[in-house]
């Protein structure tokens, strides 16, 4: 099942009456509405003047939907997320946690060759040149030793955009909201990829903050930021699609935040059959699992093919 995603960006008051999201509005020409919680999978609060009840929130963490806020640049900074995400779940940190070294420079040898294979597959599919990106994924060690990820990203990013934005670079420093165009859409497409594989991740009753690459101590999604890796591509398509219909992106309007909320939803491939995103991301987390548990030695990761984003 599709979970919705909902987005609030005007002032709200939200609370809830028979499992049921209620929404009213400070506007008096605006009419209550209500939601099924069960349908719902993110909710985006970006509005500072939003209230929402604590009885809403248990029921909302209890349907393990994840409530991500804003800060004042409009960008998400933080994720709601349940204490207990699986039943299993004791037991299933402590295989992650336990997990030998060797494993995880497998796991993220792994999580390389299919974000540059990803990432190749996308180039190819806007017409570039992806010789380079296919011999570095074949060329990925143990822990990728070699540093192909960064190399790979950094060659990915200068042929990407060069026909859209020329001078484009992932190294230009930080404004307002996020970064220059078209850094801004990454930037926020990537915080709900983001979400979306941290939910995954305490669903599938693991820890996001333990990562097997990622290790920065100030970093509480460092698993996460591991697994996301190999989705990437797929947040890039859809921002490649917003920046070449020729609109202003200079600026995040409730319409280009709309058109990056439906990334959860994105059609991908999956294990050769085709998935929604967020699916899909269950499904990996639980591959991931499986090699933490000792079942399985090869996390399942989607595979970039050309079709419409």
């Amino acid at each position: 099942m599709i979970k919705r995603t909902l987005f609030f960006g005007n002032p709200a008051y939200l609370s809830t009456k028979n499992d049921q999201l209620v929404v009213n509005f400070p506007e008096e020409d605006k009419k209550e509405a209500t939601i099924p919680i069960e349908d719902l999978g993110y909710v985006v609060l970006e509005h500072s003047q939003i209230t929402i009840t604590n009885g809403l929130l248990m029921k909302l963490v209890q349907n393990k939907t994840a409530v991500i806020t804003c800060d004042k640049q409009h960008l998400p900074c933080a994720l709601f997320q349940p204490l207990v995400g699986h039943t299993e779940q004791t037991e299933r940190m402590r295989h992650q946690l336990n997990a030998s070294q060797p494993l995880k420079k497998n796991l993220w040898q792994q999580t390389v060759e299919a974000k540059i294979e990803n990432q190749a597959n996308h180039l190819l599919r806007r017409e570039k040149n992806a010789l380079k990106l296919k011999r570095w994924a074949n060329e990925v060690k143990s822990g990728d030793t070699g540093n192909h990820e960064a190399i790979a990203a950094a060659y990915y990013f200068q042929n990407l955009f060069t026909d859209l934005t020329p001078g484009f670079s992932r190294n230009q420093s930080r404004d307002v909201l996020g970064g220059n165009a078209p850094n801004n859409l990454l930037n926020y497409g990537y915080a709900i990829l983001r979400a979306v594989t941290a939910r995954a991740l305490v669903s599938s009753g693991m820890l996001p903050s333990v990562g097997i690459f990622h290790r920065n101590k100030y970093n509480a999604f460092c698993l996460a930021d591991d697994i996301m890796e190999p989705y990437r591509p797929f947040v890039d398509a859809v921002v490649y699609e917003m920046v070449a219909t020729g609109e202003d992106i200079d600026e995040l309007t409730p319409d280009l935040k709309a058109q990056l909320l439906m990334i959860p939803a994105l059609d991908v491939v999956l294990d050769g059959k085709w998935s929604p995103l967020m699916n899909a991301m269950s499904r990996t987390t639980s591959s991931l699992y499986d090699c933490f548990y000792g079942s399985s030695r090869r996390i399942l990761y989607p595979v970039y093919q050309n079709q419409t984003c």
